[in-house]
């Protein structure tokens, strides 16, 4: 008993009886089991990377879940570059991500302060695809691989009939541990005959006062030749 005591204790020991060399092979499973849990952490971490698009959950705060990483606190590299500051519905308007080359990307056209994805996105450039939001199947485009996109990728949108004032809002991502968050466009104006029919009635009502002037001016005259 007093022989094979301490070897109980030690388990690791090297001069226990060949009977007490088993306790090791608890210990060895269980290492082995730590291991193959630090893989499948491992592999499940990757997996949440999303490296084929961002997440529909990802559609109001443009977060793009990589895993408790932080967006980048310093100023966005990228602009991004409307076609056109004003739109029609159902006239498209391109946009181009300007600045380094990228990797994964969010982009959504949205107005005032709703976080709904509205229009409609074209058939996607090449490495993205659409992203459904707010029940709109093509209501937003994001990456469908880690290609790399750069200033060359146009991306085309359709304005809805109901847009008043519109902005495109992108989440870019040069790679999983480096993005910047909610990148934000100039506003696109509707354009149209409202303005125009606005203009048209205001000059003629800074007219009026002339024309009536004129008219008083010319009928004193003939009143005076007749005279």
């Amino acid at each position: 008993m007093s022989s094979t005591g301490p070897c109980v204790f030690k388990l690791l020991c090297t001069d226990c009886p060949t009977e007490n060399k088993l306790l090791k092979m608890p210990i060895i499973g269980m290492m082995d089991s730590v291991l193959l849990g630090f893989v499948l952490l491992q592999v499940l971490h990757c997996a949440v990377c999303f490296p084929n698009g961002a997440p529909t959950s990802a559609c109001v705060d443009m977060i793009p879940r990589h895993g408790g990483v932080e967006p980048q606190p310093s100023p966005a590299p990228y602009i991004i570059q409307p076609s056109s500051s004003t739109f029609q519905t159902g006239n498209p308007v391109t946009v181009v991500i300007k600045g380094p080359d990228y990797r994964g990307v969010l982009l959504e056209a949205r107005s005032g302060s709703d976080t709904n994805a509205i229009g409609s996105w074209q058939t996607p450039p090449a490495n993205t695809k659409f992203l459904e939001c707010a029940g709109n199947q093509q209501g937003a485009i994001t990456h469908a691989n880690t290609n790399v996109k750069d200033n060359s990728t146009i991306y085309t949108w359709i304005p809805p009939a109901t847009a008043k004032t519109v902005f495109f809002m992108v989440t870019v991502a040069q790679q999983r541990t480096v993005f910047w968050l909610n990148v934000k466009s100039s506003n696109l104006t509707p354009s149209g005959g409202g303005g125009t029919l606005l203009d048209v009635n205001n000059s003629a009502e800074k007219a009026t006062p002339a024309v009536l002037l004129l008219l008083i001016v010319l009928l004193a005259n003939v009143h005076y030749l007749v005279e």
